[in-house]
């Protein structure tokens, strides 16, 4: 299950990224997760996917 909290979402997406995924686009595909979603949540708290560092800064 994704977490709701937009700080423990940073903290797990990112290491999902770093440990298991090679781009943002396969770990929605593969947890069934809305990318739209994850990517509005963490902008709010002015995180944005970096593609070449494969994770959000």
């Amino acid at each position: 299950m994704i977490p709701k909290d937009p700080a423990m979402l940073l903290s797990y997406v990112n290491l999902k990224l770093r440990d298991f995924y090679s781009g943002l686009d396969q770990l929605c595909e593969d947890l069934d997760a809305d990318r739209s979603e994850i990517v509005e949540k963490l902008a709010k708290i002015d995180y944005h996917y970096d593609e070449e560092k494969n994770q959000f800064v």
